[in-house]
């Protein structure tokens, strides 16, 4: 019998004496055709590793064992191993290990669960940790194939949002520089034990082997982009400078007139391309 099956799923979890806690996040899926899905994305080759992040019960993790050469699942919550031991532990190419995805190193990681073997990333995150956790994920480059996740849909949409519109954000210019993102399908409450009271997303990162752009300092770059969307109401000279207090209003001006950009540009209008060009001229 499926984890999918609501029925079963409660008889699991009631033998346990467990329940989705809220201090993680927890939503365990209950669409066989939804998780089917989300296990099909990460890559068609079968003989990749995956990393699974939060697996909950194991409803994903058995669909993406039956797919993959090996899964590597960490769970946060110590009172789901004996769970995840029932459901999904007995499979030989499962191994669940208790942790916490934000203080793992994750090269290390690699190396010691998956050797030489090709990984990509799948998980149903937990809303609370989406951005950081995808950061840290993206800035370990090449590391993985792709990386899959199930995030909440505005989150989502501001990932892949284009250079002008309302959800285009410092996280969207971060990623671009990161990954190539994509957003595969949206995913409603009803998929979900609770049921949460937003409607998820499925998106889909392939992360740059080469950045898609050339800058001399990708960390002046970083404060760049964050100090054009802190106050994005604000025109960009008059937002940098005030994220700087060694570098003019009018010095700024110069380097984006430098830039090739009008003065009257906000962030929210430029591209990962535009800011590189910024950054090259213009230290913060």
């Amino acid at each position: 019998m499926k984890l999918t099956d609501m029925s079963y799923a409660h008889e699991v979890m009631a033998r346990h004496g467990i329940a989705p806690k809220k201090k993680f996040g927890q939503n365990f899926l209950t669409s066989d055709a939804v998780v089917s899905h989300i296990a099909d994305t990460p890559s068609e080759d079968a003989d990749v590793g995956v990393l699974e992040i939060g697996p909950g019960i194991g409803t994903l993790t058995e669909a993406l064992a039956e797919r993959y050469k090996k899964v590597v699942s960490v769970e946060i919550d110590e009172t789901l191993l004996p769970v995840l031991a029932e459901t999904v532990g007995w499979r030989e190419n499962v191994e669940i290990v208790n942790g916490d995805a934000m203080k793992i190193d994750f090269p290390e990681f690699v190396r010691e669960h998956f050797g030489d073997m090709r990984v990509c990333v799948c998980a149903n995150l937990p809303y609370y940790i989406t951005s950081p956790i995808i950061m840290k994920i993206l800035e370990c480059g090449a590391l993985f194939e792709s990386v899959t996740v199930m995030i909440q849909k505005e989150v989502a949409e501001r990932l892949c949002a284009k250079a002008g519109s309302v959800d285009y954000g410092a996280i969207t210019v971060f990623a671009a520089y990161l990954a190539d993102v994509e957003k595969c399908f949206n995913v409603s409450p009803g998929n979900f034990l609770p049921q949460p009271k937003v409607t998820s997303a499925v998106i889909r990162m392939k992360p740059h082997k080469t950045p898609p752009v050339s800058v001399k300092n990708p960390e002046n770059m970083q404060k760049i982009i964050k100090a054009a969307f802190e106050q994005r109401r604000k025109m960009l000279a008059g937002a940098l400078a005030a994220a700087t207090g060694r570098v003019s209003k009018a010095q700024i001006s110069e380097k984006i007139a430098e830039a090739g950009l009008p003065q009257d540009v906000r962030g929210e209008k430029l591209s990962l391309a535009d800011f590189a060009r910024l950054s090259d001229i213009l230290e913060m």
